[in-house]
């Protein structure tokens, strides 16, 4: 989508709130907020300023389990 002219920010939103939305599950999916369940990934550098960085995933957590970690440090509580 990047490369067809949308903006990172657009991408990653379309990805999760407004997929979320279409499903109507935002009220438990598409963002980071208390009671929601949260699958998150984490990528070097800011994806809203170079989509490429979602490319590089070094850490990966389904429903508060970790799947990946390749920087081997657990994340603070």
């Amino acid at each position: 989508m990047v490369d067809l002219g949308m903006k990172p920010i657009d991408a990653l939103r379309s990805a999760a709130i407004a997929d979320a939305e279409l499903l109507s599950l935002q009220d438990k999916i598409g963002t980071l907020d208390t009671g929601k369940l949260a699958d998150i990934v984490a990528v070097p550098g800011n994806p809203a300023e170079n989509i490429r960085q979602t490319e590089k995933v070094f850490f990966v957590m389904k429903e508060g389990v970790i799947y990946r970690n390749d920087r081997g440090t657990a994340p603070q509580r």
